[in-house]
């Protein structure tokens, strides 16, 4: 029997969602209803009419599997707590290791060490067929990509793939006020109107599912409530010549050094083909808050612009040495971005699952709630949660 399935939320998750229900023939209509004006969630670039291309969510995508996996080589107490704060923008004592880095847990349990169950390899991940782009990616020792246009193009292209299927209606601004259960499926409540679908993938973060749900699923909302979210400011910069001391990815913050600060990339060593063309410049992006946003710099909305860019152009002076003013700079602030696994999420995540089984309700979760906040983790996310519905595709 065909389907009819909406898919809530237009991030990577739902979007990745719903390009793999479209090329199943047993849907016969999917609906994304995504309740913002853009698509692509927490992905987004800046391009600028110069050429240059700044990243004001993640800025690439590691390739999966033991290339991605060795790069998590200092493992001591205060690299743990700088990759807690890197990752989730949040507090490793609060973290569930397991759920957020399972390759991690899985060395320590294996090899009773982490660090010599990530040097011998140690876990795994899910059997995933291997094209001849992730070949490459291994072949040529990747250990990031990213889009020309910067990683917004990949939303972009997966909006422009699902337009040209005939039976995936694309709606935006459609935000989802409430979902009824009837005998057939879901009446799902939008700001002008009620659609019904047969099934649904939920692709919103757990806390924008839960208020939405019918009363009787109580118990459920209450689980979803309890996956927090953190908020990250973003402060992307860019500087006359080249003003690094050193190459790399950028470094991390531990917090006991300065709790506000998560973190700097170098932009400009990672990808420097996103550079203003024909001059030296130097690129930076800091990220600021996470799990210590309150305490350092109040409630979100209650931000002033100035106040951040000023705070992070002092981190960059303090610890890279840069005495310059930015040419240019633009601040970002991502309010409840990052899910935080904190302990007992797994067991939390069986809960979720299995109160959706036992009651026998039509939907499905997704997203970076959920198994994984990388880009790969969402973008598999959405794929398995259509592939569970309809079979492999």
């Amino acid at each position: 029997m065909q389907k009819l399935v909406a898919v809530l939320g237009g991030g990577l998750a739902g979007l990745s969602a719903c390009y793999h229900l479209s090329r199943s023939s047993k849907v016969s209509k999917i609906l994304l209803l995504e309740g913002g004006d853009r698509f692509g969630g927490w992905l987004s670039s800046i391009r600028r009419n110069d050429g240059a291309v700044f990243e004001c969510g993640p800025r690439g995508v590691r390739p999966a599997g033991p290339v991605g996996r060795n790069t998590l080589n200092m493992l001591a107490d205060i690299a743990i707590d700088s990759l807690c704060r890197g990752v989730f923008a949040g507090d490793c004592r609060q973290l569930s290791m397991r759920s957020c880095f399972p390759p991690l847990f899985n060395a320590e349990r294996t090899m009773g060490s982490i660090f010599i169950g990530m040097v011998l390899g140690a876990g795994g991940g899910p059997d995933v067929p291997t094209s001849q782009l992730a070949q490459r990616s291994s072949k040529e020792s990747w250990t990031m990509w990213s889009l020309r246009r910067g990683m917004q193009t990949l939303p972009e292209a997966l909006v422009e793939a699902l337009k040209q299927a005939e039976h995936v209606d694309i709606h935006r601004n459609a935000s989802v006020k409430s979902l009824t259960r009837d005998d057939r499926g879901w009446e799902i409540q939008l700001e002008d109107g009620t659609v019904k679908a047969d099934h649904i993938i939920s692709a919103l973060p757990a806390q924008a599912l839960a208020p939405v749900l019918p009363p009787a699923a109580g118990f459920l909302s209450q689980l979803l409530l309890e996956i927090s979210m953190v908020s990250v400011v973003v402060v992307n910069l860019e500087y006359e010549g080249s003003i690094l001391p050193l190459l790399g990815f950028g470094h991390l913050v531990p917090s006991s050094e300065d709790s506000g600060l998560l973190g700097v990339v170098y932009d400009s060593v990672q990808f420097p083909q996103h550079n203003r063309p024909g001059a030296s410049t130097t690129r930076l992006t800091v990220m600021m808050g996470g799990a210590w946003f309150q305490e350092e710099f109040g409630a979100p909305e209650d931000h002033t612009s100035q106040r951040l860019l000023g705070r992070a152009t002092r981190a960059v002076s303090c610890h890279l040495g840069v005495t310059a003013e930015p040419l240019w700079s633009s601040v970002a602030v991502h309010k409840a971005c990052i899910p935080q696994y904190n302990l007992g999420h797994w067991n939390r995540l069986e809960r979720i699952r299995n109160y959706i089984s036992h009651h026998g309700l039509p939907l499905t979760v997704a997203g970076a709630s959920y198994d994984g906040v990388s880009v790969n983790d969402v973008i598999f996310s959405g794929k398995k949660a259509a592939e569970n519905l309809v079979g492999n595709i």
